[in-house]
């Protein structure tokens, strides 16, 4: 009977002793990750792997880490993207039209000569500028007076056989984002019309 008590009291002994040093681990450590837990389960061992730190906190790579400066400030949007704002302070739009018109020999006081002719806004020097983009405007309005505004007369056109003068002209630069680099005259019908068709461009000769 005693024998049957002293077993019987060694075995719970027993099992304190073992049970005891693993409750204590998990009361005074630190408590398991969600990473950890997860690796464990996927990979279906019972201990977890340490989950490394994505920024050293020891070694010679810890005092090697930068202090972050101050952030850095955000670039103005362009005006496309900015609730059409328009262009910042100091910026000045895009000149779309920008000419230069260069008139000999045409008769009318003040006419000859070198003229800057910007349009919109209207500047530069050309003696009749606003008129002159009026003008420029109307052609651009419509597909004919584009094709037709500055277009030479091509080569073999039948025209009348009038001398108009020796007013002479060439017109160089942008129009209304196009290339524009021509000539014109009043050596016969088709070059006089031409003119005419330019006018107050060119000067008004008639």
């Amino acid at each position: 009977m005693l024998r049957r008590l002293a077993l019987t009291a060694v075995v719970p002994l027993a099992v304190l002793a073992t049970a005891v040093p693993a409750s204590t681990a998990l009361a005074s450590g630190p408590a398991p990750s969600v990473a950890a837990f997860s690796e464990s389960a996927f990979s279906g061992t019972g201990a977890a792997a340490p989950v490394p730190s994505a920024v050293p906190t020891s070694g010679p790579f810890a005092e090697a880490r930068p202090a972050l400066g101050p952030l850095p400030m955000p670039l103005p949007l362009p005006g496309f993207l900015d609730g059409g704002g328009g262009t910042g302070p100091g910026e000045a739009d895009e000149v779309l039209t920008r000419l230069t018109v260069s008139v000999e020999n045409s008769g009318v006081p003040g006419a000859d000569g070198t003229f800057e002719l910007e349009c919109g806004p209207t500047g530069g020097s050309h003696p009749q500028g606003q008129a002159a983009c009026d003008r420029l405007a109307e052609a651009g309005a419509t597909r004919a007076g584009r094709q037709e505004l500055f277009r030479e007369t091509p080569e073999g056109t039948m025209c009348t056989m009038i001398h108009g003068g020796d007013a002479f002209a060439r017109i160089v630069g942008t129009w209304e984002g196009r290339a524009v680099d021509t000539t014109a005259s009043r050596r016969d019908g088709c070059e006089i019309a031409r003119w005419n068709s330019l006018v107050p461009v060119l000067p008004d000769v008639r």
